[in-house]
């Protein structure tokens, strides 16, 4: 059956800029097949949204608290947000 969608809006802090976390992240949340999009703030952490099942939301939400190899991830705070229709999963500009 066709499992509720829900979504999140996920802040991360640390060293997470200049280690490939959002190309990476985009690569996860792919993996999972999960829509939406994630991008650096001038504040040094990196902002998402992330749309889908709630279990694999959480799989994406696991992933996040680690990051990629060279990311330390200090904070991670999460959300819930309003489901919408994103194609795909994006890595936006600031």
């Amino acid at each position: 059956g066709q499992q509720m969608q829900t979504a999140i809006h996920f802040w991360v802090s640390g060293r997470v800029q200049g280690v490939y976390f959002r190309a990476s992240t985009q690569a996860a949340a792919r993996k999972l097949a999960l829509t939406g999009w994630v991008r650096n703030l001038p504040d040094g952490r990196v902002e998402g949204v992330a749309c889908g099942p709630s279990k694999t939301l959480d799989k994406l939400v696991a992933w996040l608290h680690h990051g990629p190899e060279h990311a330390q991830v200090t904070d991670l705070q999460i959300v819930p947000e309003t489901v919408q229709n994103w194609q795909g999963f994006d890595i936006r500009n600031e």
